[in-house]
């Protein structure tokens, strides 16, 4: 089964739709980690999730979704780009006990917020924060589109650590479009008769089929998804620059050098002392060599 997203209208209705699956790119995720089913099977729902999301506002540029929990998972942060790269990492707070497997989504995250940051190539960036008020991934992500782009919006998302899949559809503004007044109720109806073994297991058109194929549905042309992160050393030059220059040096006296690496990829990035005095001297500068 492809990763790959593939959008979807009812014709003559304001009611448009997505449908996602991975299994490649939720599998390289999982692998650059060793973290209980539980957090694999909410991570690959994030992991859809955003993918939709992305799909859905159209944004040039990066969103990312940050669930900050007060419960045993501290962080759960998932990224697409319109290039259809993902990554997405987890944060388990000190000292948490996690149940192995099919623990609910309050009882891993308990209290905390969602953000949702859309940084785009050109302008502002912009933020939205929803409260973890609903049981569910999907419900909490639904409050957020109700609130900041007051679009209704259904999502359903499923993973089993190997596979991870995601339907969301979507009631536009635009009601002249809409000559079948009863098509938003009638297409979350169907929807909800759909079972997590289904979106996981079923190729996207049949999943369409079987849900809809009583409706006349255009279905387009589906857009490929992948594993990817965006991190380099020019990145990891300008964070370690923010630390400050006295926290810099104080690493290097007790270490010689600097050892990082991404939390996402696990790239790793050395730095000698050398590095890190041409990066304080002109922090702007091309990043320094890699020896």
């Amino acid at each position: 089964m492809s990763d790959q997203i593939q959008r979807f209208m009812f014709d003559q209705t304001n009611v448009r739709g997505e449908i996602v699956t991975l299994s490649t790119a939720y599998h390289e995720v999982l692998d650059r980690h060793a973290y209980p089913p539980a957090v694999n099977e909410l991570l690959g729902e994030l992991l859809a999730a955003v993918a939709l999301l992305t799909d859905t506002v159209k944004l040039d540029g990066t969103l990312s979704i940050e669930v900050r929990g007060r419960g045993s998972l501290a962080l759960l942060m998932a990224e697409s780009n319109p290039g259809g790269e993902l990554r997405a990492i987890a944060r388990i707070a000190e000292d948490a006990v996690l149940p192995s497997e099919h623990a609910s989504f309050r009882e891993l995250v308990g209290e905390g917020q969602i953000v949702i940051t859309l940084d785009p190539r050109e302008g502002h960036r912009y933020q939205g924060i929803v409260a973890l008020d609903h049981a569910t991934l999907g419900g909490c992500l639904e409050a957020y589109f109700g609130q900041s782009e007051q679009l209704p919006t259904r999502l359903w998302l499923a993973a089993d650590g190997e596979r991870a899949g995601g339907l969301l559809l979507q009631r536009l503004p635009d009601a002249s479009q809409n000559q079948d007044v009863d098509a938003w109720e009638r297409s979350v109806h169907l929807a909800e008769t759909i079972k997590a073994e289904e979106l996981l297991g079923l190729e996207q058109r049949e999943v369409l089929y079987r849900l809809y194929h009583e409706e006349t549905v255009r279905v387009f042309e589906p857009k490929a998804l992948r594993f990817g992160c965006t991190c380099s050393r020019e990145r990891m030059s300008h964070a370690l620059y923010t630390l400050g220059e006295q926290e810099l040096r104080d690493i290097l006296r007790e270490e010689g050098a600097i050892d990082t690496q991404c939390h996402f990829c696990h790239t790793k990035y050395h730095y000698t002392a050398a590095d890190i005095e041409i990066l304080l001297e002109n922090p702007d500068a091309p990043p320094p060599v890699i020896h």
